[in-house]
């Protein structure tokens, strides 16, 4: 083989996962290649996922400010009116800055970027549009893919996953979101705030499913008063193409009552699974669990020596920044150093308005582990910076340990709370109790003060309820 086809690592996969693996491997001074077969790189996650979702999020929230929320700060806007188009078309911008970007870091960093679908042939050994190229390392980094549901076939028209509803070139009239997770939830309040009657119909009988479940009811009441319908303990049997668009059938999953919802547009949002598909891997042996998951030791090998995994193909929470975490660890292990990731302080978080963040354990899994805890809440209500800013629904809820005070979890409903969570997981990850975080001086007038009033909460010693 020439030099040109020989690396010490291929990464099969160029989303937060893999590129991070790649650059921080590159860094670390190995001769590093990216598989990736899209024309851009950054995976699902900048093209078609978190990085353009956000973007509509913002936009939606700004238009929604303009026509409703700006009058009440003395601000009168006339003659507001929605272009949709304009509004797509900066979100495409956004994603194309992005993985620019990433493409630009290859560079820095002289990782080859290996253009076409991977398939490993052979322990060292992967194909990349008909050429050979080896490695010592392998990295399967190939990402997840959205969920099926029999009876439901999506044809990104009017039977969309995530990918489709970020393309929509009108708001649809009514749409349907089948799946009360995350993302059903997040592209959900784009569209209603956009104008569009939105119900969303989940099987299970809450909304965020894994998340405490004091936020999750609160957060159904917040989204309900912001105009979202529920049809909770509910399943979808059949879909229809209609001349309007598409006809579900649906079935009460506690008595089993049928009953038919007619949409515009339907949202598929049930999850997602691992996307191995392609990579040969039954070929050559490499194990997938129960889910179709690659399986993976504590420091992501398979059972193929030279072979690993990170990100959505394997077990663990999907998220971006878990992928990354994983990426760089595997980078350090490979090049001899110590890395490592805290599976215990990932935090997770939903970017509707209010935002829902999590880090660490809920009160249903301290309960049902038989650890005793305390509670400690403070409501967005009396902080002074959410009056100002007119954004008051949810709390901020820290979870300690009822002898050490350490904080086992934190979950917060309001705004910002993606960057308020940081915080907590912050404190979780150097082992602090909620009095360390509660002696902390926080800025006034802050969002932040009602992390440190929740903290205080914990021992009853809030001061401004």
């Amino acid at each position: 083989m020439s030099d040109s086809t020989e690396f010490d690592l291929i990464v099969i996969g160029a989303g937060p996962g893999g590129y991070v693996c790649a650059i921080r491997a590159a860094q670390l001074g190995l001769r590093v290649a990216c598989v990736e077969k899209r024309d851009t790189l950054g995976g699902t996650c900048l093209n078609v996922g978190c990085i353009p979702s956000k973007a509509l999020l913002q936009s939606s929230e700004n238009f929604l400010e303009t026509t409703h929320a700006w009058k009440d700060h003395g601000i009168v806007v006339q003659g507001v009116s929605l272009d949709l188009a304009r509004m797509q078309a900066r979100k495409g911008e956004v994603v194309g800055a992005n993985v620019k970007g990433v493409e630009f870091l290859f560079k820095k960093n002289k990782v080859t970027w290996l253009k076409g679908e991977g398939r490993i042939t052979a322990p060292g050994q992967v194909s990349v549009a008909g050429t050979a190229y080896a490695a010592k390392h392998i990295v399967i980094a190939t990402g997840s893919e959205s969920m099926p549901l029999p009876g439901v076939a999506v044809d990104e028209k009017t039977i969309v996953t995530s990918t489709g509803a970020l393309e929509l070139d009108k708001v649809p009239g009514h749409l349907v979101v089948i799946g009360g997770g995350v993302i059903g939830l997040e592209l959900g309040s784009v569209w209603r705030r956009l104008g569009a009657e939105v119900t969303v119909v989940e099987f299970l009988d809450r909304l965020i499913p894994g998340n405490d479940g004091e936020v999750a009811k609160q957060f159904e009441r917040v989204l309900a008063k912001q105009g979202m319908k529920f049809k909770l303990s509910t399943k979808v049997t059949a879909a229809t193409q209609t001349e309007t668009g598409v006809s579900l059938t649906v079935e009460s999953v506690k008595d089993g009552k049928t009953a038919t919802l007619d949409a515009d547009i339907v949202l598929l949002a049930i999850g997602r699974r691992a996307f191995t598909d392609g990579l040969g891997l039954a070929e050559i042996g490499v194990k997938l669990d129960g889910r179709g998951r690659v399986e993976t030791d504590g420091h992501f090998a398979t059972n193929i020596p030279g072979i690993y995994a990170i990100g959505d193909v394997i077990a663990g929470p999907m998220l971006a920044h878990k992928a990354e975490d994983e990426g760089v660890a595997l980078a350090e292990r490979l090049a001899g150093q110590a890395g490592h990731v805290n599976y215990d302080v990932i935090p997770g978080v939903v970017y509707t308005a209010p935002e829902v963040a999590s880090v660490g354990q809920t009160e249903e899994q301290l309960k049902a582990a038989g650890i005793a805890y305390k509670v400690g809440k403070f409501p967005f209500t009396a902080n002074g910076r959410a009056r100002a800013m007119a954004q008051t629904d949810g709390f901020v809820k820290v979870l300690a340990d009822a002898k050490s005070d350490r904080i086992l979890g934190a979950h917060i409903l309001g705004p910002d709370a993606g960057t308020l969570i940081a915080e907590l997981a912050m404190a979780m990850e150097f082992g602090a109790s909620s009095e360390d975080v509660a002696r902390i001086c926080h800025a006034h007038p802050s969002l932040s003060e009602a992390v440190k009033e929740a903290a205080l909460a914990v021992e009853g010693r809030a001061l401004h309820i």
